[in-house]
């Protein structure tokens, strides 16, 4: 009698063990915030001749 039993509740322990996966839309929308702020600084490193030579009025 307990070994029909234990046949009998087999498939039933056996469907409550099994897992479930459920896929569902998020209930608010998705942003995504690009406030970015890209900052840089250039530095230039000129030769003394080159900045006598832009400093001139006639050059250009």
């Amino acid at each position: 009698m307990a070994r029909t039993l234990m046949i009998l509740m087999l498939p039933l322990a056996m469907a409550a063990c099994t897992p479930t996966v459920q896929m569902a839309a998020p209930k608010e929308p998705i942003t995504v915030n690009l406030n970015v702020k890209i900052q840089h600084e250039i530095y230039v490193k000129v030769d003394k001749e080159v900045d006598d030579l832009f400093s001139e009025q006639g050059l250009f």
